[in-house]
């Protein structure tokens, strides 16, 4: 009878985080005495900012599982064991402890990903919520990859119920609706409870805000953006009205430092890199803030290129904790769906202001021409600047808004 041992290797959460950011273990891909290959894709884990996945750190046998789905984890921990020696796998199955039955019961089975190209894991985790396989999902995507968008239409089209996932420590019968109409629980996420958090505790506890309000006269900016569309384009860059207001908010944060700051109770301190968040809007997510790090060293076609690159990733949920770190300063563009003002935008701690843009929209405004006066038609949006009053006063919310409306007024010089 052989006498070999089996090693075991841990499995344990990145050790690499940001201060105050928090994590759960959202959904195992593997269950106890399922065989692993090394960089195999083990566990999904999300944060308050992205979802990402741990790869398994060798081949062998999921022997144990140590930290249940939805439940919070420490960066380091341990989160399982892997036998590697291959005889283990029938052990492994038997010796499963009895705290992992509902892990191995509940943990999806693994969703092929068709020609397209990999899934990503919000993508994989909107299939097992809708009882989709991915061979039934349509890809639009670079080279037929699976989007969020194309399983929520998918979904839609097969009439698949949305979501309900079990809150831990709920109750497996929820509370009775009351008399005269149904309601219908859908439990908070972490990213959801995230921002919740976030915007109380900036508002409330934190910063006192205030909010300025001017108006912009994007003429020259759509003129230039319908001159180069078309050559960014054919280098597969998709310009678009935001990366005019990144490189807007470079000038004006020139002009006031103080914009791009963070305050101390000793000191304020001034950043000099700008990089620049970007909030947007997830399907299924919530809101997320990827950052364009170096902004203030982008031309037009880089801040473009950087845009585009991680607004796609957003959407189809594969950031890296390192795209939504080091942000000094946020843009929330809120006029794409709609919105022509909002005030005030709660800051993005521990940043200094958020910077708002409203709905494009072709306004009649009186301008002056040859001395006289006259009414004309021209596209306009509202912008704010919701700024943290210690740390600025009026004056200088109301010279970075000059500075970055006179910016997009009088482009391209």
């Amino acid at each position: 009878m052989s006498t070999a041992t089996v090693a075991a290797l841990e499995v344990r959460a990145p050790a690499e985080q940001t201060e105050g950011t928090r994590s759960q273990l959202l959904r195992w891909l593997k269950a106890v005495g399922e065989r692993v290959a090394e960089n195999e894709p083990l566990i999904e884990i999300e944060t308050d900012k992205v979802t990402v996945e741990v790869a398994s750190p060798g081949a062998g046998v999921l022997s144990e599982i140590l930290k249940q789905e939805q439940e919070q984890i420490e960066p380091g921990e341990l989160l399982a064991r892997i036998q590697v020696h291959a005889a283990a796998a029938p052990a492994a199955a038997r010796a499963q402890p009895a705290g992992t039955a509902a892990a191995t019961s509940s943990a999806p089975a693994r969703t092929q990903a068709p020609a397209g190209g990999q899934l990503s894991p919000a993508v994989r985790r909107l299939l097992a919520e809708r009882g989709l396989e991915a061979v039934q999902v349509r890809g639009s995507g670079p080279g037929g990859r699976i989007m969020v968008e194309d399983v929520l239409a998918a979904a839609a089209a097969a009439g698949a119920p949305a979501p309900a996932v079990p809150q831990p420590g709920a109750s497996a019968a929820p509370p009775a609706p009351a008399e005269g109409g149904g309601v219908r629980r859908v439990p908070h996420t972490l990213v959801r409870r995230r921002i919740a958090e976030h915007m109380v505790q900036s508002l409330l506890h934190t910063s006192p805000h205030v909010t300025t309000v001017f108006e912009a006269d994007l003429s020259g900016v759509l003129a230039d953006r319908a001159r180069l569309r078309e050559a960014f384009a054919s280098e597969g860059i998709a310009l678009t009205l935001t990366a005019y207001f990144v490189q807007a908010a470079v000038a004006a944060l020139r002009a006031v430092p103080e914009a791009n700051s963070r305050w101390t109770d000793t000191a304020l301190e001034l950043h000099e890199d700008m990089n620049i968040g970007i909030a947007t809007a997830v399907e299924g997510t919530g809101l997320v803030v990827p950052v364009l790090q170096g902004a203030q060293g982008r031309d037009l076609k880089d801040t473009a290129r950087g845009l585009d690159d991680l607004v796609r990733r957003a959407r189809e949920g594969r950031l890296s904790p390192a795209d939504v770190r080091g942000g000094t300063f946020t843009i929330s563009n809120h006029g794409v769906s709609g919105s022509l003002l909002a005030a005030p935008i709660i800051i993005n701690q521990p940043q200094a202001a958020i910077l708002g843009i409203g709905k494009l929209e072709r306004r009649a405004v009186v301008v002056e021409e040859g001395g006289s006066e006259a009414i004309v038609v021209r596209p306009r949006c509202y912008v704010t600047l919701t700024l943290d009053h210690r740390v600025m006063d009026g004056h200088q919310a109301n010279r970075f808004l000059e500075v970055f409306v006179g910016r997009l007024t009088h482009w391209p010089a």
